[in-house]
């Protein structure tokens, strides 16, 4: 009895990995910075102040290149423990200062060439572009800021909420 029970959990835990790969999802994650708005707002857009936050815990930010307006390009960079650089790339499609900043992301190598999402070496089937958008409102003296990815594999968006998460702690640091 204990063998099928086992066996049926085995089962169904590599069919749900196996879907987890393939289904997209989004992500939400928030925060309550306790700085204002305009503090908040200034280190999020401002490339020197990005390479001091951007990447999860362990990982570093040596390259951020940023033409932040509508329709500008951006490429960011993260290096491991371990040295190894990964990449992203992409355009600002809104930009509403203070508000509001929508961009399409994408993998890609260091010179901001895209790199396919079916080429990527993280779990997940990826698509091409990730659509993020991230808000941001004050009450009171405090910055909410809301984080949202469209388009992430399922089975990675635990990490990705967890890497935010990361990501906030370090900008915390920064207020």
């Amino acid at each position: 009895m204990k063998i099928k029970i086992l066996i049926s959990v085995v089962i169904a835990l590599g069919l749900f990995i196996f879907i987890a790969r393939k289904t997209s999802s989004t992500m939400t994650v928030e925060h309550t910075f306790h700085a204002p708005l305009d503090r908040v707002w200034g280190l999020w857009t401002d490339p020197e102040a990005m390479k001091k936050w951007w990447s999860p815990k362990d990982f570093t930010a040596p390259v951020i290149k940023s033409d932040f307006k509508e329709g500008g390009v951006f490429l960011y960079s993260m290096r491991s423990a371990k040295g190894e650089m990964f990449w992203n790339t992409g355009t600002y499609q809104q930009i509403i200062p203070q508000q509001k900043i929508v961009s399409l992301m994408s993998f890609s190598d260091e010179t901001g060439r895209v790199v396919p999402g079916g080429e990527v070496k993280i779990p997940g089937e990826w698509p091409d572009q990730v659509k993020v958008t991230v808000t941001f409102s004050e009450t009171e003296g405090q910055t909410r800021v809301s984080i949202q990815e469209e388009g992430i594999p399922l089975i990675m968006k635990l990490m990705a909420k967890m890497g935010w998460e990361q990501q906030f702690d370090k900008f915390d640091t920064l207020l």
